[in-house]
């Protein structure tokens, strides 16, 4: 709150306190039919009053001060705000450019990819060894399935056993 401000609120604060008293002696006057009284103790609550809308006015200047203050308080912080973004929007675009840039990943593909790819390039599924004997693929031997035992242990398919599944 401006300095303003606050002098302006106290002050009529306090001529509107110190009002009352002469007010007061005014009544008293009334009821006893004192007219010099009365008249002396309007001139007081007129001065007390006419000092309480001069700090009223002292206060309304305060809050408008107050009030600039606050608006250009708020178009700064917009601003630097505006600002900070800007500058983001920026580093992004570099961040985006220099990925851009970058050297990309190369792959070379060997001697004996190359004749693998020269044999079967019509495949089904790109990636897949459906298909493929062992030949094409280098030489590279399929295991075979394994059963494990409860305790970790590979278990060799019995010999003589023959599986069957009827539908």
């Amino acid at each position: 709150m401006h300095v303003k401000t606050m002098e302006g609120l106290a002050g009529a604060s306090m001529n509107m306190k110190m009002m009352n008293t002469p007010f007061r002696v005014y009544k008293e006057a009334e009821r006893r039919g004192d007219t010099a009284a009365m008249e002396r103790a309007m001139g007081y609550v007129g001065e007390f009053s006419d000092k309480a809308e001069d700090y009223q006015k002292k206060a309304e200047k305060g809050m408008q001060e107050d009030r600039e203050a606050a608006r250009e308080k708020a178009k700064a912080e917009q601003e630097n705000a505006i600002k900070k973004r800007r500058e983001e929007r920026e580093e992004q675009k570099k961040r985006i450019e220099e990925s851009r840039n970058e050297d990309m990943d190369t792959v070379s593909i060997g001697e004996s990819g190359k004749a693998v790819s020269d044999e079967k390039p019509n495949l089904d599924q790109t990636g897949t060894d459906r298909n493929i004997s062992a030949e094409e693929t280098g030489g590279a031997i399929k295991p075979e399935p394994v059963i494990y035992t409860k305790t970790g242990g590979a278990a060799g398919p019995e010999s003589g056993t023959s599986i069957s599944v009827s539908v």
